[in-house]
């Protein structure tokens, strides 16, 4: 059986000699190395590695400069990326994944975690890779067959409890994950130039979100963050993409997931356009107590003043003074973050 090819480039002399006695010592690896980034990046194009292990603090050209590079090159942009890094800081690793890194060793690191690492992302790379034609049966699933599917995604998923009002991603964060809402809300927005925010969606347990921009294999177009304490699940591309792989009939599901958010969407902005501010209000309150999944016509809600505005796309003050407005024709009451709303059917066929 061949060797597998491992690129290191690292400028450590001391860290780049121990890694590559490490991995010849094993007999399953050809070890290439680099002493800086871009050497590292003329070898990984001449050699084809299977596997490239990068340190991110170099002279010249760093490690985020190396995978950007190998990005651009079709040869290159799907060799497994690990970076190898003695900084800890959050921001540095998630930089590293948004980018595409595939993992991230901290330094120092011992023999068992190296070789952990890199049997983990082979092992990954070969079950994508695994050659499964569909067959018919997978063209055909029944609601609870699909459920079942949908759910063993979630759960191969890292679990993360995210905190109120705390970031998901970003508008201009390269996609790693499928989202999926264990307990919770998230709300997706985008940013006005002046600072304001507009609310795109809400999501409520036992949805996936964060699909569209994997799928299209770009940058996050909008913001999403947490209404309230949430868990959720983080399934990273890969495992997504093998699932639609196989089962054909998820993908059909999941693009009319995607079809309902556009529809949602769409009709949002046209509110915008047509609605008057007293039917924008009445119609986000409305979303946030059908989002809630709760089954009665008098409900309870909990939305800051700014979500609500966000949702509705208008000042806050408005919503203070369309709040007391519904108070008045007894439509609501409120309490604090919470809303007590008399008649959800009523506020959906509230006039303009």
């Amino acid at each position: 059986m061949e060797k597998r090819k491992i690129l290191i480039i690292e400028d450590n002399s001391d860290i780049r000699e121990s890694t590559a006695e490490i991995l010849e010592l094993t007999g399953e690896y050809t070890v290439i190395v680099a002493e800086e980034g871009k050497s590292g990046v003329d070898l990984a194009i001449k050699h084809n590695p299977d596997m490239i292990l990068c340190d991110i603090m170099m002279p010249e050209l760093d490690g985020f400069g190396v995978l950007y590079m190998l990005s651009k090159h079709e040869s290159t942009q799907h060799i497994p990326f690990i970076f190898l890094t003695a900084k800890t800081e959050k921001a540095d690793i998630r930089k590293a994944m948004e980018m595409g890194a595939d993992d991230y060793l901290t330094k120092p690191f011992d023999d068992i975690e190296l070789l952990n690492a890199i049997e983990s992302r082979f092992k990954k790379r070969s079950q994508i890779q695994a050659k499964v034609a569909p067959s018919v049966d997978n063209l055909r699933l029944d609601d609870q067959e699909q459920a079942y599917l949908l759910q063993d995604l979630a759960n191969h998923g890292r679990t993360k409890i995210i905190k109120k009002k705390q970031s998901i991603y970003e508008a201009g964060d390269t996609p790693i994950y499928v989202y999926y809402l264990k307990k919770g809300k998230v709300r997706s927005f985008l940013n006005y130039k002046d600072g304001r925010e507009l609310s795109t969606n809400i999501f409520v347990e036992d949805q996936f979100f964060g699909m569209e921009s994997v799928l299209l294999n770009d940058k996050y177009g909008d913001n999403a963050a947490t209404l309230e304490d949430a868990e959720i699940s983080l399934i990273h591309k890969d495992i997504f993409f093998e699932l639609l792989y196989k089962k054909p009939a998820i993908a059909a599901k999941l693009v009319k997931v995607l079809s309902q958010n556009i529809r949602e969407k769409e009709e949002q902005m046209l509110g915008f356009a047509y609605d008057s501010v007293r039917k924008r209000v009445a119609n986000a309150l409305v979303n946030v107590a059908e989002k809630s999944n709760l089954q009665t016509d008098e409900v309870t809600i909990k939305i800051s003043r700014d979500d609500l505005a966000a949702l509705a796309g208008t000042a806050n003050e408005t919503i203070s003074r369309m709040l007391a407005d519904f108070k008045d024709e007894k439509l609501l009451t409120k309490e604090g973050n919470a809303i007590k709303i008399f008649s959800v059917n009523k506020l959906k066929h509230i006039k303009q």
